[in-house]
C-alpha cells in the first residue's frame, strides 16, 4: 500500500507539471494558441513572444510553483524522501509531455506537447531547498542579459542545482539523494532543447535584443549596414 501511495504521488507530480499555464494565458489574453506561435512551447519565454512581458512573468512563476507545490505535497503525504526527489521530476515531465496538450501529428502518432523545463526545475529545487532561489536566479539573469539565448540559460539551471546540492551534501546540509534530482532535471531540459542545442552548434539560435550580447551583435550588424 505505501509503494502504491508513493507512485501516485510522483504521478500526482506528473499531473501537477500538465497544467498548461502558459496556453491558458495565451488563450485567455490573445485567443491564440501558444503551440503554433514561434517555438510552439507553452513555458514563459514563448509566451513573452506570444503575449508580452507580463504575461511570460505571470507563466514563469505558475510554472515555478508547480515544481515546488509537486515537492510540499510529497513532504506533506510521505516521509521517503526519494520520493520528494522524484515528485518534482514527474512534474517537469509533466510540463515538458503535458497530458492534457496530446495531438496527432500528420503520420497519426500521438505527440506530447509543452515546455523546456526550466521553470518546473527550478519550483523542484526550491521545494527542496528553498535559499537555492536566489543562487539561481541571479546567476540565471546573469547568463541571461549577457549571453541572451534563453536555451542556454534554461539549461543551466539544472547545472546551478546539481552545483549546489553537491555543496550541501559535502557540508552535510542535504541529503546526497538530492543531487539525483538535479541530474535528473538536466537530463531532462538537455533532452526537451534538442532542437536548440542543435541550432546552437550551427550558430542559429535565437538571441534576445536586451543583453550585452544582443547589443554587441546589434552593433556590429549596423557599422556593417553602414559600410556597405
Amino acid at each position: 500500500m505505501q509503494i502504491l501511495l508513493e507512485v501516485g504521488i510522483v504521478i500526482l507530480g506528473y499531473i501537477i507539471g500538465s497544467i498548461p499555464f502558459g496556453l491558458l494565458i495565451v488563450k485567455l489574453k490573445t485567443g491564440k494558441d501558444i503551440r503554433e506561435i514561434e517555438s510552439g512551447r507553452t513555458g514563459g519565454t514563448n509566451v513573452v513572444r506570444a503575449a508580452g512581458f507580463f504575461a511570460g512573468l505571470l507563466t514563469a512563476i505558475l510554472d515555478i510553483l508547480k515544481g515546488a507545490v509537486s515537492v510540499w505535497l510529497a513532504q506533506a503525504l510521505s516521509s521517503n524522501h526519494l520520493v520528494h526527489v522524484l515528485a518534482p521530476v514527474g512534474a517537469i515531465l509533466g510540463h515538458n509531455y503535458s497530458v492534457f496538450l496530446i495531438s496527432r501529428d500528420a503520420d497519426g502518432k500521438l505527440r506530447f506537447h509543452g515546455g523546456a523545463g526550466g521553470a518546473p526545475a527550478l519550483g523542484g529545487a526550491m521545494g527542496l531547498w528553498l535559499p537555492i532561489f536566489p543562487i539561481v536566479f541571479t546567476v540565471g539573469a546573469v547568463i541571461w542579459f549577457t549571453l541572451g539565448i534563453a536555451s542556454v540559460t534554461t539549461m543551466a539551471i539544472g547545472l546551478v542545482v546539481i552545483v549546489v546540492f553537491v555543496i550541501l551534501a559535502i557540508n552535510g546540509q542535504a541529503p546526497a539523494i538530492d543531487i539525483l534530482y538535479g541530474v535528473l532535471a538536466e537530463i531532462l531540459l538537455v533532452w526537451a532543447l534538442r532542437p536548440n542545442i542543435k541550432k546552437l552548434i550551427e550558430g542559429r539560435e535565437r538571441v534576445v535584443k536586451f543583453s550585452l550580447n544582443g547589443w554587441l551583435r546589434a552593433r556590429k550588424e549596423a557599422r556593417e549596414e553602414a559600410g556597405r
